[in-house]
């Protein structure tokens, strides 16, 4: 048995509580990884607040981590014990959720989600990454966006919006990058390559002249945006439902290869994880992270480390099929995963 963050009913944060969860048998294709750091998603939370779709009881909430590999299963070619890797172990496309989340020591995850851990980035650093920085280029990938085009980031101090503003300055050449923020994060914004930082608070979007080649909308506020937005221009929205007619959903598309072709940009520091000053929080301290990230404050995400290790020794991984069941019933494409 291992520790783990589990919840058995519906309900806020307070319906957490860290419980003995069996650890899992690997499938062939599967990895068997010591969680060394994990990421808070809006997901977690709205997946716990209310039964988006079924799900067998008890859940770990969890999508992003970084940590170390101790096993694998037969049909596993790319990595190896040892080997540092992170990734988003909820593969969304597949119609359904694991029950076994980040949120404990040790979890399984198919060898095609995750990569290898850039030797610069701490775990902490990596986990923040994964299901922020895929959403972040899904939506660029939607729209068509081609080098040399502007763009006007809505929600530039978040967790998709701090990567989206970098991903626009270095990863698809924006020539010019203009993000909205409150007055704390203005500079902050700035630190991350934006051309431009609108504070929110202070300009209303109808007082902006300039209008732009993509409108990327990270906090759900089309509806009153889209007016920087040039007649012709996509507006991606990754919330749902979109705010304005004109708005196109932008989902991600789960693969470790993605992240393999940010390494060259993580490695050079071009592109920089962002963890939220508050943290990371410590695995005991789970709630108090939900907590904090529940009042849409962030900035950057929200991290879990350290977790409690385990001398898997003397334990080998044992049969947990009827413990680790996961929802089998679809997703609805219109939840918000990001």
């Amino acid at each position: 048995m291992q520790k783990a963050w589990l919840y058995e009913e519906y309900g806020p944060y307070e319906v957490l509580k860290v419980g003995d969860f069996p650890l899992p048998t690997l499938q062939y294709n599967q990895l068997l990884v010591h969680v060394r750091a994990a990421a808070l998603n809006p997901i977690d939370f709205k997946r716990r607040q209310r039964p988006i779709f079924p799900s067998d009881f008890p859940v770990i909430p969890g999508c992003d981590m970084a940590g170390v590999v101790v096993s694998k299963g037969s049909g596993v070619t790319k990595f190896g014990v040892g080997d540092e890797v992170y990734g988003n172990i909820q593969d969304f496309n597949a119609g359904q959720l694991k029950q076994l989340g980040t949120l404990a020591q040790y979890i399984a995850v198919e060898e095609s989600l995750v990569a290898l851990k850039p030797t610069n980035l701490s775990f902490e650093e990596a986990a923040s990454l994964p299901l922020a920085v895929q959403t972040a280029i899904e939506g660029f990938v939607t729209a068509g966006f081609k080098e040399g085009q502007t763009v006007f980031i809505v929600g530039g101090a978040g967790g998709v919006g701090t990567l989206a503003v970098q991903l626009a300055k270095h990863y698809f050449g924006a020539s010019r990058v203009v993000a909205t923020t409150s007055t704390p994060k203005v500079e902050f914004v700035k630190s991350l390559g934006a051309d431009v930082v609108i504070d929110y608070t202070k300009t209303k979007y109808e007082d902006i002249q300039e209008k732009y080649d993509l409108l990327y909308d990270t906090i759900g506020d089309t509806k009153n945006s889209f007016v920087v937005a040039k007649d012709d221009a996509p507006i991606i929205d990754i919330t749902w439902p979109p705010s304005h007619p004109r708005a196109v959903y932008s989902s991600l598309t789960v693969c470790g290869d993605n992240l393999e072709k940010l390494n060259p940009y993580l490695n050079s520091g071009q592109i920089e994880a962002v963890i939220d000053p508050t943290g990371p929080y410590n695995f005991m301290d789970t709630i108090e992270a939900f907590r904090y990230l529940e009042t849409g404050r962030a900035r950057g995400k929200v991290v879990i480390s350290p977790f409690p290790s385990l001398n898997l020794s003397s334990h080998a991984p044992c049969d947990c099929e009827s413990n680790n069941k996961i929802a089998t019933e679809m997703i609805p494409q219109k939840m918000l995963i990001h």
